[in-house]
Order: structure tokens, then sequence, then C-alpha cells
């Protein structure tokens, strides 16, 4: 097959959680620049639907539905969405997280909320997912990690700056997700189904980081001394949501630049 055939995502219907945020708008744009029906879902619908029309203007064919995934009904509500509007579900892309809790003494509920959505909710996403996967003949699951689902915090990071207290969950939560897609990779093997991570270091985000840490942090990046930039991860996310990754299952790609290496 051709290296461009292989790559193509013409006729897949692809589910982006998260599709507004940071990282989701750039998997959103990639999939879609493959030729990939998207469909971005996450409890923002309006969020969602603005970066949906913004990307069909470009002549890509992007959606949203709404999408609660710490709600059962909510996840039951897009399962039959997706099946009724689209035909089904070929590539999901486990992306959306929340971050309710602010630091390592925060308050107890706080933990509590993050495992709700972020476990409870989301292993419910995952599973429902599934079902539409095994109904097409196979497909891909991507989940999102974090290079700190790998790694413990890197304090030194947040020298000079008044970041410097890492929530917990995160690295929790994280971790989970990269034997998640091993398990899965098994148990889902007889169904044509592969299951692989991405864990992304930090994308650029001036409004939200301060120089000092950007400088502390970009030093240690090998591709060129920088943050990840939107197109970083766009070819991850096609290469493993297509044919050209039908040999990779239950792997995680770190994606840092060089950082860890």
């Amino acid at each position: 097959m051709h290296v461009k055939e292989l790559l193509s995502l013409k006729a897949k219907v692809c589910l982006v959680t998260g599709g507004a945020g940071r990282y989701g708008k750039c998997i959103v744009e990639g999939l879609a620049e493959a030729d990939g029906t998207v469909i971005t879902a996450s409890r923002n619908l309006e969020a969602n639907q603005k970066v949906a029309n913004a990307f069909r203007e470009r002549g890509l064919d992007v959606h949203a539905l709404a999408l609660d995934q710490a709600d059962h009904a909510s996840v039951l509500a897009l399962k039959t969405a997706l099946a009724e509007q689209f035909g089904g579900l070929d590539v999901f892309v486990n992306n959306s997280v929340a971050r309710p809790m602010k630091g390592y003494n925060a308050p107890l509920e706080q933990w509590e909320e993050s495992m709700r959505v972020n476990a409870t909710g989301m292993f419910d996403l995952t599973r429902e997912m599934t079902d539409l996967l095994i109904e097409r003949g196979g497909g891909s699951i991507i989940h999102i990690s974090s290079m700190m689902g790998m790694f413990g915090p890197d304090l030194s990071n947040y020298e000079g700056t008044d970041m410097g207290d890492p929530a917990p969950d995160y690295f929790f939560h994280n971790a989970g997700l990269l034997n998640y897609a091993r398990y899965q990779s098994h148990v889902l093997a007889e169904h044509n189904i592969r299951a692989n991570c991405i864990s992304p270091g930090g994308l650029a985000a001036a409004e939200i980081q301060p120089e000092r840490f950007v400088q502390n942090y970009t030093k240690k990046v090998l591709c060129g001394h920088r943050m990840a930039n939107p197109d970083d991860i766009k070819g991850v996310a096609v290469f493993l949501a297509s044919q050209a990754s039908a040999y990779i299952t239950g792997e995680n790609i770190l994606m840092d630049g060089g950082m860890h290496c």
C-alpha cells in the first residue's frame, strides 16, 4: 500500500474528547487533515461547536457533540449519537481530563472529584466507545497521557516562579493510562482493536507559562530548545490512528523533544 494510503483516514469516523482544548484542537486538526470525519466532544458544547465551525470553514469534516464523561447517561447519549449520525466509530482519542486538584495538600474532595471524572468516568467512556469500534470490525484507541505519567516532577522547572506544587492526581491518572492501554491491547486484540498512548511534554502557552519557567524547561529540550508547538502532536496522532501503525499496539510514544532520552 502507498504510504499516503497508509496514513489516510478517509471514511474513518474519529472521536476526540476535549477537542477544544490545547492539545485536543491540534489532534482534531490533524485527523481531519488526514481526511477523517472528526467529532469533538466535551461538556462545553459551545466551545466545541466554535472549533468545528472554524475547521469546516477550511473544508475539514469536523463536528461537535456534548459529553460529560462523569455522567453515564451523557456517555450513552454520545454513543447513540455517534451510531445514528455517523454510523459508528473507527478511532477513539481519549484526551479529555479534569484538573480539580490544586496541589499536594489540596482537600481530599478534590482528589475524589478527579477520580470520579478521570478514572471512573474515563473507564465508563472508553468501555462504551469500544462497543462501537467492535461493531465496525475494529479500530484504534489512542490515550493522551503525559510525560508526567512516566516520570516524577522535575521541580527545577519551577525555580524562580510561583509554580512548583504539582497536583498528584495528574501523575496518578496519566501513569494509569499507560498500563490501561497495555491491558486493552490484550483483551481487545480479538476484536481487531489496537490501543496505544501518546505522552506529550509541555505545549507552548505564553498566557499561562511564566518566562522563567519556559527558560528552565526549554534548556533541557534537545529538539530546538523549545516548548512543543501545535504541529508536533498531529503526525503522531495520525500515525497511531491510521493503518501506518497497524502492527503497533500496547505502546507509548514519549513526545518530549528528547528531554528524557
